[in-house]
């Protein structure tokens, strides 16, 4: 599909966001045309459907497409007929908050064999720009809601390899917010909804390190539309290593701790708070009925996206078999994939 961005509204193209979706296309979409067959190319289309018209039952019919107010009324059973829309708007809704910038993952540089770390921002980026370009190719409009203290940025849906660019080129640009602001997930998702109208496929794209009460507004959320809750971690943030005397640092609120991590008691405690931790997170998605994929900072992004497909495909037929509402399926976990 033709890039519908008006010429008079597209940005410079910042030579680092051209590089970076250039590598995604050569390393990882390549690779996703190989193995996305069959009805995978089908979780870019819209999976929504339009009230058409009504009519008498027929032997055969599916009895879930039964009106019954209609039935009631009329004394004889009538059918919902149904059109299919194809198109699929796609919603990113990024926490972009300080945590994002933690890494303890070394991946190797192009520079002489030079090794960088990658922290979740990049695993984010990334992800985001993989995403936004495989929608974007098969004509489904993509937007995004940035968040850093605050809502502070919205691209509205445009579709074409040049918005993809632009979002990139957003996400580059945002500066995260200084140390002392702790992040409030709520608001985000508050805002979502608030902004989001027409039903989407939205991504939630965080490590979800936040003040707790977002729970209630990530269920609203799913109520309108189909949710996916992308949580980002490091391994380091689950299980500290023993290496010694450190410095630790809270990412959001910049406060520091000096321990011993030769200290096995220690080292226990941290494990268990970070379970702790994990536990309410996930407890919280469970009850806002959403899908969750987990990415870690040493993940494989095509493996990623496959765990994606099948995640997306399960849920598709739990709706076909009309096992649950949408929005009051249980969580599917889909756990860390390949290493990189």
């Amino acid at each position: 599909m033709a890039d519908t961005t008006a010429p008079a509204e597209r940005p410079f193209e910042d030579p680092s966001s051209e590089a970076l979706l250039r590598r995604l296309e050569w390393t990882v979409i390549r690779r996703l045309d190989g193995m996305l067959q069959g009805d995978h190319r089908t979780l870019m289309r819209g999976a929504g459907l339009d009230l058409a018209d009504l009519r008498e039952y027929q032997h055969h019919d599916d009895v879930r497409h039964i009106d019954w107010n209609v039935t009631a009324r009329l004394q004889v059973p009538h059918v919902r007929q149904f059109t299919e829309d194809r198109e699929l708007t796609v919603w990113f809704v990024l926490d972009l908050s300080a945590s994002l910038d933690f890494g303890s993952v070394a991946r190797r540089g192009t520079n002489a064999g030079a090794e960088t770390v990658r922290t979740k921002r990049a695993v984010s980026t990334e992800f985001i720009g993989l995403m936004a370009r495989l929608f974007t190719r098969h004509g489904n409009p993509v937007g995004a809601l940035l968040y850093g203290d605050a809502v502070d940025a919205q691209l509205p849906p445009r579709t074409g390899r040049r918005h993809v660019l632009h979002l990139l080129q957003k996400l580059r640009e945002h500066v995260a917010p200084q140390h002392g602001a702790e992040t409030q997930l709520r608001d985000l998702l508050h805002a979502a909804h608030k902004r989001i109208r027409r039903r989407s496929m939205v991504f939630v794209v965080s490590d979800f390190i936040s003040a707790p009460g977002w729970g209630p507004d990530m269920a609203v959320l799913a109520q309108r539309h189909e949710v996916l809750a992308v949580r980002l971690h490091d391994p380091a943030e689950l299980d500290l290593p023993d290496v010694g005397l450190m410095t630790i640092q809270d990412a959001e609120t910049g406060e520091q701790l000096f321990v011993d991590t030769h200290d096995a008691g220690f080292r226990r405690r941290f494990v268990a708070a970070a379970e702790q931790r994990e536990a309410d997170v996930l407890n919280d998605l469970t009850r806002a009925g959403v899908d969750t994929l987990e990415i870690a900072t040493d993940d494989d992004l095509a493996e990623t996206v496959l765990r994606y497909a099948d995640m997306r495909q399960q849920r598709r037929r739990l709706s076909s078999r009309g096992t649950l509402p949408a929005h009051l399926n249980p969580v599917s976990r889909a756990g860390a994939g390949a290493a990189a």
